[in-house]
């Protein structure tokens, strides 16, 4: 799939989202960056804002199947990936899958699941397989994991551990919309939810090809040396207890070839890269006991470490590539 093909992709799906979803392009923006990726979505924020339908517009639209699974505390890991039972007729066991065997699946309320039940999807999130009873299953393509949780409610509630959160490719948040936002939401959902007449816009096969174009982005020896940067930076931050792992500084790369993708380009430039970095290293970081007590985030140390971080000189830049002016173009905050 060439660069501009993908940019179109990438409007049709954004356009038909937006139908139920309003004034969130940003954050559907950075999404689609994500699944062009091949990542998994964490989607924290308070409830009613929007987290699930904006993962079920995600999975209509590119007409892939489909399974949403409430985490609890009683949910047990065979019910997320299935079970070997007897058939008493041939007098065998034989597999049923359980629900992540969908192309995608929503982990609503994730961190309401014991730690034994969310370890049933490290396998499936980072090798796209599942192993019961020594037999290796894989996964229908594209595979992705859209997760949801509160981030106010902590009672009844597991925090993730780190090895989980690190799957997570971007973490998102919705946050509230604007009174003429919401007044437009109540307006369309007087009647009927969108939702239930959101038609594919793609395919499956689409989405596959966009992935393996997303790899093929070039990213410029300068640009990598920018990830790398950052990330070390995280590494030696005085506030910072862990810093940026080495799959984080892929995940960075790695969304930073989508989103240049989306944008019909074939190539990353640095602001691709600080466009992703807030929201791919920050559930990363663990930030340090006094840092916390002074009212510190992470978001805002990644802030800071772009803000210093000098950009790298003689990076690739539109008219020197050939490029594709931007289709979804980066939006800054003022």
């Amino acid at each position: 799939m060439e660069p501009q093909k993908a940019a179109e992709l990438a409007g049709r799906v954004l356009a038909n989202i937006e139908r139920v979803i309003i004034g969130k392009r940003q954050t559907i923006r950075l999404a689609l960056a994500a699944v062009f990726a091949g990542g998994h979505i964490l989607m924290e924020d308070v409830p009613g804002v929007g987290k699930t339908i904006l993962c079920r517009a995600l999975a209509r639209s590119f007409g892939c199947t489909f399974r949403r699974l409430q985490f609890t505390p009683d949910l047990l890991p065979t019910d997320v990936t299935g079970l070997n039972v007897f058939n008493q007729q041939n007098q065998s066991f034989e597999f049923r899958p359980g629900p992540l065997f969908s192309q995608f699946l929503l982990a609503d309320e994730i961190n309401r699941a014991t730690p034994k039940t969310q370890s049933a999807l490290l396998e499936a999130m980072g090798e796209q397989q599942v192993s019961i009873d020594g037999i290796t299953y894989p996964l229908p393509q594209p595979f992705l994991v859209l997760a949801t949780e509160n981030p106010i409610e902590y009672e009844g509630t597991f925090p993730l551990p780190e090895a989980q959160i690190d799957r997570f490719l971007v973490r998102l948040q919705m946050g509230y919309p604007t009174a003429s936002e919401e007044a437009e939401m109540l307006e369309r959902l007087r009647c009927h939810h969108p939702i239930h007449t959101l038609e594919p816009v793609a395919d499956p096969e689409e989405l596959c090809q966009a992935q393996q174009q997303a790899r093929l982005v070039r990213v410029d020896e300068t640009v990598l040396a920018y990830i790398v940067a950052l990330a070390e930076a995280t590494r030696r931050h005085e506030d910072l207890y862990l810093g940026a792992s080495p799959r984080a500084s892929l995940a960075l790369m790695q969304t930073s070839q989508a989103w240049a993708l989306g944008c019909g380009r074939s190539f990353v430039l640095p602001d691709d890269v600080k466009f992703s970095a807030p929201v791919v290293l920050p559930h990363r970081l663990i930030l340090k006991t006094e840092a916390r007590l002074r009212g510190e985030s992470a978001v805002h140390l990644v802030e800071e470490i772009l803000q210093v971080t000098p950009l790298p000189l003689g990076a690739d830049h539109p008219h020197e590539s050939g490029g594709s002016p931007p289709v979804i173009a980066p939006e800054r905050s003022p």
